[in-house]
């Protein structure tokens, strides 16, 4: 079978790419491979199924949540930015709703009605999708790529890769693209989870799972050096952290790392004083009563006497130098040695991909190969948490989607 365009993955990138590819194209043929029995099996449990789409705000504000790859996109945000990919769907019947913090979803908090949209398009366009249609080889010969699935050979003078990282395997990223990359001559920058909780070594507070910490200050350090400093929301899991303020920063840690919190906003010394003038006033509660006046949960703090080995009953004003100074340092920089990242099942993306010095950040096109573009998680970009993946993927698919429409 002999098509224009192949498109490999029919997520949001390959579906959105092939809709822009296939604009003024109408008597091209355009056909998406997807190994799955049916699209977009990520993009529905995305945003816990509700599809966190994209984030508010000027787009010159989204580089920072990209790590330290951010420069490739500036092209592809700036060209189809978080107010084009909304207004695309607004004009196909989809509302949108701002919730906490700038996330964008549709107000259906339907992951499916997004899909839904591209799909229709998809169908208006002629674009045919094969399903359980997983690519076993591919290879360019004589100026058209050669693709082999288990029931069929295809040809193709364009090939576009939007085929994912390895997060959420069970939907079929499994890091088949990579695959598909590298044997197409392309350097595969490791792929590691991202977006990842962490696992904590010999972790002491299974029983507090649940517990959130709001804009706490959290710092990172590998071999006593500090790497990297912030302030967002944590969460407290069965078996380490998670929430925001560690899974956004993922991308930077690795086993053996060491991360601080620090629970109360005050320094080591601000927070002593504070301690001392507290148990000069109120010295005759208990330290736990005395404790519980600030703004931490209760089980916390009874957590942190435990570990401590501090009597909580005994009268504030009896605690001695030392053990002041233990609550203080711990309540000023808590500590947690990482043990590991979560695995691909429970990472939301891939940090790692094809190496984006060999793709043209205007067009998506290969470096090293004519014809051959990549859109999507399949790149080495991963960014945080709050729709600045999905913009990504749309972003990227676009600049590759428009300029095969103009070759085609």
């Amino acid at each position: 079978m002999k098509a224009d365009l192949i498109i490999a993955g029919a997520g949001p990138a390959g579906l959105f790419a092939a809709i822009q590819a296939a604009e003024n194209n109408e008597n091209k043929k355009i056909i998406i491979l997807e190994k799955n029995s049916s699209a977009g099996k990520k993009l529905l449990i995305s945003g816990s199924g509700q599809c966190n789409l994209t984030h508010e705000g000027d787009i010159a504000q989204f580089f920072d949540h990209y790590g330290e790859n951010h420069n490739f996109l500036l092209g592809a945000l700036y060209t189809f930015d978080n107010q084009k990919l909304m207004q695309f769907f607004k004009d196909r019947g989809i509302n949108f709703e701002t919730a906490r913090g700038g996330k964008i979803f549709p107000k259906s908090n339907q992951a499916s009605d997004i899909l839904n949209v591209l799909l229709k398009e998809i169908k208006n366009r002629n674009i045919e999708i094969i399903y359980n249609s997983e690519i076993k080889k591919i290879r360019q010969k004589n100026k058209f790529f050669e693709i082999k699935t288990i029931a069929q050979t295809l040809k193709s003078k364009y090939f576009l890769l939007a085929a994912g990282g390895k997060s959420f395997p069970k939907t079929g990223s499994t890091g088949d693209g990579f695959k598909i990359a590298s044997s197409l001559g392309h350097n595969i920058v490791e792929p590691r989870p991202a977006l990842a909780p962490v696992i904590i070594k010999d972790y002491k507070f299974k029983m507090l799972s649940g517990i959130s910490l709001r804009n706490k200050e959290i710092s990172l350090w590998r071999n006593d050096e500090l790497l990297k400093r912030w302030k967002d929301d944590l969460l407290l899991t069965h078996r380490g952290l998670s929430g925001p303020g560690i899974i956004n920063y993922s991308r930077y840690m690795q086993q053996g790392d060491v991360i601080k919190i620090k629970l109360l906003n005050y320094s080591k010394e601000e927070l002593e004083d504070n301690l001392i003038k507290k148990i000069r006033r109120e010295g005759r509660l208990n330290l736990l009563n005395l404790l519980i006046k600030y703004p931490l949960a209760q089980r916390l703090i009874e957590k942190i006497l435990e570990l401590a080995d501090i009597d909580g009953s005994q009268n504030a004003a009896h605690l001695k130098k030392e053990e002041r100074k233990e609550i203080v340092e711990l309540f000023s920089s808590l500590e947690f040695k990482i043990k590991s990242l979560a695995d691909f099942n429970r990472s939301m993306v891939t940090r790692g991909g094809i190496d984006l010095s060999q793709i043209n950040p205007q067009t998506m096109e290969s470096r090293i190969i004519a014809n051959f573009f990549a859109a999507g998680e399949v790149l080495d970009i991963d960014g945080d948490t709050g729709g600045y993946n999905l913009q990504a993927a749309f972003s990227t698919a676009y600049a590759a989607g428009t300029e095969i429409s103009q070759r085609l």
